[in-house]
């Protein structure tokens, strides 16, 4: 049926959690953030940040660097293709599907309309 790379299921496990997509989300459109950085726009105590951005690291969703004593985060986009891949596979096939139910239905309604008085 589909031919596209199923996603690893630790993707999905990494971003099944609010906290750790808004941490993807935050790294999304900048080259890097610092954990300083994504904290500030958590709520969460750093230590739980940097268990989140582990589990985001240890998905291959997220990387780090340092400058000097500051850990700058950057997101590895890759992981993310392949789930959007994925779901754009199923996507195309359930619209398919759909669209010949659609027609069936459309044809069947037409000849209930011509076969009633």
């Amino acid at each position: 049926m589909l031919s596209v790379r199923t996603p690893d299921p630790v993707v999905f496990a990494a971003l099944a959690d609010p906290t750790r997509l808004f941490l993807v989300e935050q790294l999304t459109d900048v080259p890097s953030r610092s954990t300083t950085q994504l904290v500030a726009g958590t709520g969460l105590s750093r230590q739980a940040v940097r268990k989140h951005l582990g589990v985001l690291a240890e998905a291959g969703l997220v990387r780090h660097h340092r400058e000097g004593r500051t850990r700058l985060w950057q997101l590895d986009a890759l992981p993310l293709r392949d789930v959007s891949e994925w779901a754009a596979s199923y996507r195309r096939h359930w619209e398919q599907r759909l669209d010949r139910l659609e027609h069936y239905l459309d044809t069947t309604q037409g000849a209930i309309d011509e076969s009633t008085p």
